[in-house]
């Protein structure tokens, strides 16, 4: 059997494609990831890929660490899945101290910390906000491989710090940084690229290495990002990117989708193939995701997979206030939770997405007010959590005790040993988080093979750790639309969709709407099954109106206005 049988006819033409250049332009749900995996499996089971030739290049650790989970799935270990950072400060520690003589300089492990003792060196005291929004300039500055003349050119200005201020504090930094003998994360791309550049030798070391490249979220890769990839690459052309232009929402970041757009420009002979058959959402909520990308630059049309079936279209409903529609969109989640005129719905199913942090406490408040759990996405990653390091390190330990409990029941036990117990404590604070993370172990141990021991059963959850595998918790995950990329949820909850919040009120040029709109379109397309949207008019001088991206969709794709969803608290 090949691992082709398991694509369709387009994601096959992709993964068939194994040499020149490639670009797969792939839709949101449309199985990207399953072609990167699949074409690389393919490569390496016809003997055109050595495995450790391969590099696959990813924007986080948890995306690469599931590439590498799916490729051993797949029979195919071995295969380096990095994002840009780990692959550039993996090859500066090898070569640096053949090239310089000594060992690589450190890391910067806190920026705006360094820039406040650079602030004191020009006798500047911006506040600690202040502090990480230049942080972020000087980060956007060098993504898009700017000099500090090149930077001061453009008159930004920070806060009330300005752009002569902003000047003096960038090259204090620069100095200081140097003085300490570090780098920080855009130097390790900058030394990298430069090293490359400089050194013949290491050039030939690094592109005998990798002979073939794979780009996640092509989308989102800077002007550093791809002038490195560049490099890498050398005269060759063989690499294939992956990417979705309606998905790029970290142009604030320094990301330029123009890379992915005109890849079949730069080169002539490269394949494109346009993966755009859906297999995450029902086509209601694909009709919606459609129509706020229409004409759009690079848009794709997404086509469900599925029948048309009789899931909820999406609906949009009114609210006085934040508060109310917090409250409203909680009670609707209880509904779907106690399963209120049709099956239950697990609240690891549900998902509330929104577009700043600050509108995550009401919603808290009134999902804990309903008795249902929560996980915000973006706090402590689940293997970090101190509960979960506890539990590893006890269930290792008990690896050399002989038990006559079985595997499952000795696990249980040493939960019950640190605090855990069968009855959850109550929905809201650090008990219900500890509860619900100590529960999922017990269900991974539940769910393990026959056979299972608790070493090898420590073993595993030290590998999901290091590929950031994390188990599912049954809460209501509350996220951001920035963090919600790339994940999906059956039922999704867009709140705040007004003006002045989605789009955002900072994002007053055609290019910044044009994100914010491409933000709302990740939040739809992850939607499988149901999708609501809402919003508050507020009051005073908080009143708002109903976001643009509302009237662009169009009545012929949302529910006409008497069908419109009014929630409890639809001000008349």
């Amino acid at each position: 059997m090949s691992v082709l049988d398991a694509l369709d006819s387009r994601q096959r033409e992709a993964a068939e494609t194994l040499r020149g250049p490639v670009a797969v332009l792939a839709g949101a749900g449309t199985g990207k990831t399953r072609v990167i995996t699949h074409r690389i499996a393919h490569g390496v089971e016809t003997g055109a890929y050595t495995p450790s030739r391969v590099l696959a290049l990813t924007f986080t650790a948890k995306a690469a660490g599931e590439l590498r989970g799916r490729l051993r799935q797949l029979g195919v270990p071995g295969v380096p899945a990095r994002t840009f950072h780990a692959a550039a400060l993996a090859q500066l520690n090898f070569f640096w101290p053949t090239v310089a003589g000594d060992t690589a300089p450190a890391i910067v492990d806190n920026k705006v910390r360094l820039l406040a003792h650079a602030a004191d060196t020009v006798r500047l005291s911006p506040d600690k906000n202040t502090l990480r929004d230049i942080a972020s300039q000087i980060e956007w500055r060098k993504v898009t491989m700017r000099s500090i003349p090149e930077y001061a050119a453009l008159g930004r200005t920070v806060g009330r710090v300005s752009t002569d201020q902003l000047v003096d504090l960038m090259t204090a930094y620069e100095t200081l940084k140097d003085e300490r003998r570090q780098l920080d994360f855009e130097d390790v791309l900058l030394a990298c690229a430069g090293m490359i550049e400089s050194e013949p030798r290491v050039a030939v070391a690094i592109r005998e290495q990798y002979r073939h490249f794979t780009v996640d979220e092509y989308q989102d890769v800077s002007a550093l990002q791809n002038r490195l990839l560049e490099l890498w690459l050398g005269k060759r052309s063989d690499i294939c990117v992956v990417g979705d232009a309606s998905q790029t929402i970290y142009s604030f970041a320094g990301a330029e989708a123009r890379y992915l757009l005109e890849f079949g420009s730069r080169y002539s002979d490269a394949t494109v193939v346009r993966l755009e058959r859906n297999y995450r959402s029902v086509p209601a909520v694909l009709d919606v995701a459609n129509a706020l990308m229409r004409d759009r630059p690079g848009a794709l049309r997404l086509e469900s997979a599925m029948s048309s079936s009789p899931a909820l279209r999406p609906t949009v409903s009114e609210h006085a206030d934040e508060s109310s529609e917090a409250s409203c969109v909680a009670a609707q989640i209880r509904s779907l939770v106690n399963g209120d005129g049709g099956d239950p719905v697990p609240a690891s199913d549900i998902a509330v997405l929104y577009r700043s942090h600050a509108q995550s406490a009401l919603l808290q408040g009134a999902l804990s007010a309903e008795g249902i759990p929560t996980t915000v996405l973006g706090g402590k990653r689940f293997f970090d959590m101190p509960e979960v390091r506890q539990a590893i390190m006890s269930i290792r330990a008990a690896a050399v005790s002989p038990t006559d409990l079985s595997f499952a029941d000795a696990v249980r036990d040493i939960l019950r040993g640190l605090g855990h117990t069968d009855d959850a404590p109550e929905a809201g604070g650090a008990l219900r988080e500890a509860w619900e993370a100590r529960s999922a172990l017990l269900r991974l141990a539940e769910e393990a093979p026959g056979g299972a021991t608790m070493r090898g059963f420590a073993d595993s959850l030290l590998a999901r750790a290091q590929d950031q595998h994390e188990p599912e918790l049954r809460t209501v995950t509350l996220a951001t639309l920035h963090s919600a990329k790339g994940l999906e949820w059956p039922h999704v909850f867009m709140i705040g969709v007004s003006e002045g919040l989605l789009p955002i009120s900072y994002a007053t040029t055609l290019e910044g709407i044009d994100e914010e709109r491409r933000l709302a379109y990740v939040g739809i397309t992850r939607a499988a099954q149901s999708l609501r949207v809402s919003w508050s008019r507020g009051g005073g001088r908080s009143a708002r109106s109903p976001s643009r991206f509302l009237r662009e969709i169009g009545t012929d794709t949302l529910p006409p206005a008497g069908a419109i969803a009014t929630g409890a608290s639809r001000r008349r």
